[in-house]
Parts: C-alpha cells; sequence; structure tokens
C-alpha cells in the first residue's frame, strides 16, 4: 500500500484546454441531487482534511461524523477558522482507534462509507480488511483513480494503484470487476476495458500478458461481466486509433477504453502521477471491495479532490442500492 505524493501548488501548474469539460463537475452535480452519505471521518487532525469534510457537508454530500482526538480536531477547525457546532464527533486516542471505530460503525451500519484523513494508508486498510472485525466482502478489495484528463474525451479508471501491489491473476479479476461496477455506477453503460502491458503480443517472457489473455477469456465465460475486455495493450494503442491502425490491432476498445488495469501497482501509481503532473489531470480515488466505500485521499490532496471523491462514493452506493 502506498500515499500519493501531491502539492497545494498542483492546480495552479494545471494548463487545461478552455474547451474541454471539467468532467468531474459532472459527477459532482449529479451526486448533489442525491440523499448525502453518512461517513466516518477517520482522524481529521489537520486544517486541510478537516475542511475538505465540512466543504462535502456544506455542499450536501455527505453528514460527518468526525473521529479522532477531540482537542486536535477542534484545534485544526480553530486555525482554519471553522464551525464545528453542527458536526458529531466522536473522540478517541489516536489515529488507530480512529480507523477501528470508523470501521465498527459501518459493520454496524452506522455510516454509509469512510473518508480518510490524516493517518498513513494502511493504517486505515489494516483495520479495513481484518479478516475477523473488519470490512472484506467475497471481493478483493482494491483502488480506482477516477481521472479527468483534458486531452482525452472520457474519465479514465486506473486500477490499481494504491493497495493491490502485486496482484495475482484471482485479484486481477475482482480487480477488473469492481472497477466495472464503479464506471457503470457513475454512468458508463459498458465499459471499455483495456489489460495493459508493454506489448500486445501474448508471451510467456510478460507475465502480464499471460494475465490479459486470461482475464480475457473470464469475460468470455462469464467470470467478469458488464464490460468489454481487451489485451494485452500497450498504452498507446489504448488511447489512440491511429496507433492501434499502425499494429492492425482491431478492437472495440483501442482508441476508447475507459478502465486501464495495470500489471502492477508501480506501474498504476507512476501512470496516474504522470496524467496528474504531466497531463493536467483532475483525479479523485476510492477503494472498492469492502461493504462500503472508503474515500482514499491523500493528506495532502485539496478540497476539489476530496469534494470528487465524496461524489463517487455517493453515486456508486445509489447504484449498489438500485440493484435487484
Amino acid at each position: 500500500m502506498t500515499e500519493r505524493m501531491t502539492s497545494h501548488s498542483r492546480c495552479a501548474a494545471r494548463a487545461r484546454e478552455s474547451d474541454v469539460p471539467h468532467r468531474l463537475d459532472h459527477l459532482l452535480a449529479k451526486a448533489r441531487r442525491l440523499a448525502p452519505l453518512r461517513t466516518a471521518v477517520v482522524h481529521p487532525v489537520e486544517p486541510v482534511s478537516l475542511t475538505g469534510a465540512l466543504e462535502a457537508a456544506r455542499t450536501g454530500l455527505i453528514v460527518p461524523v468526525l473521529i479522532g482526538p477531540e482537542g486536535r480536531i477542534r484545534a485544526a477547525a480553530r486555525t482554519a477558522r471553522l464551525d464545528l457546532t453542527a458536526c458529531a464527533i466522536t473522540p478517541v486516542e489516536h489515529s488507530h482507534a480512529a480507523a477501528a471505530c470508523a470501521v465498527q460503525l459501518a459493520r454496524h451500519g452506522e455510516v454509509d462509507a469512510i473518508m480518510k484523513g490524516a493517518l498513513h494508508t494502511s493504517e486505515l486498510m489494516h483495520c479495513v480488511v481484518d479478516p475477523e472485525n473488519g470490512l472484506r466482502t467475497e471481493r478483493r478489495v482494491s483502488h480506482v483513480f477516477v481521472m479527468d484528463t483534458p486531452r482525452y474525451p472520457r474519465l479514465l479508471f486506473i486500477t490499481d494503484a494504491a493497495v493491490n501491489i502485486y496482484p495475482s491473476l484471482d485479484e486481477k479479476r475482482d480487480i477488473v470487476q469492481n472497477a466495472i461496477d464503479l464506471a457503470r455506477a457513475v454512468g458508463v453503460r459498458t465499459p471499455r476495458v483495456a489489460i495493459l502491458s508493454a506489448v500486445e503480443l501474448v508471451t510467456a517472457r510478460i507475465k502480464s500478458t499471460l494475465d490479459a489473455a486470461a482475464l480475457c477469456k473470464m469475460a468470455d465465460r462469464g467470470q467478469i461481466t458488464g464490460g468489454v475486455l481487451d489485451g494485452p495493450l500497450a498504452f498507446d494503442n489504448a488511447v489512440s486509433r491511429e496507433a492501434a491502425a499502425t499494429k492492425s490491432i482491431a478492437s472495440p476498445v483501442v482508441g476508447r477504453a475507459d478502465i486501464f488495469v495495470v500489471p502492477d501497482l508501480e506501474a498504476g501509481n507512476m501512470l496516474a502521477k504522470q496524467l496528474e503532473y504531466l497531463a493536467g489531470a483532475e483525479l479523485a480515488g476510492i477503494v472498492l471491495g469492502a461493504r462500503v466505500p472508503i474515500m482514499l485521499t491523500s493528506r495532502a490532496d485539496d478540497t476539489r479532490t476530496r469534494l470528487a471523491s465524496c461524489a463517487i462514493a455517493t453515486l456508486l452506493v445509489k447504484h449498489a442500492a438500485a440493484r435487484p
């Protein structure tokens, strides 16, 4: 498990093309029309995470339950000049207790989602995946970055760049299914899934190509549903029809991929950061496969990223509730 490194100055460095819509704004607008999620905010003891949670509450996305050392939460509120009058605070001694408390609230149906505050990802996820007291389901827990990149005509879903380090084939099956379910929840009717590798041909020398071929066959056999898969594909073929045509690759996925399944966490982490810092992408992050969605933002993420993550969690809960 890793944490994404970000900077508050990154927004100023983004050069978005004026004619490109902010697709995350569309998701925010959709989510604001729904009932807010009662959300456990874990250890919001510094101004950035506390501000994000309260702004999400102000805009009607969540009803926050602040969990952590009460004195530190109130000190952060004073620093940021925030009013906690309407906020529920569950006082605990430290960050690990805050994570455990949030998980227990979710287990008992007292919150609909969890938002990470000022603690390490590994500390929160350790409680989430605890085999006896955590939030495990039959699915592997995985992370998805939802990214709005100016020069690409649709949202990108990159998985997994934050939780599973070197996933097995079976784990990748769950990673793919989680991402398909998320894409459908935010409005992509039939997500196109690119299973990424360095090359397009299946070769025993590159394990990710074997995994890609197996995942595509799993989809053929109904072990993965709701999306259209192809792979192995190099990244250029997934985003460019011209690049695919030069290699005589014909597929409904090439040039139009929605979901990008990376070979491992290292590849995914580098890809997401390159899109953010060099391509001006805006992003949100969420963990799937647990009993409730988990907004897994970096401690340095700005308020907009936190709001977008809340919106995605809201749409996911709504989509799950609508299933037969």
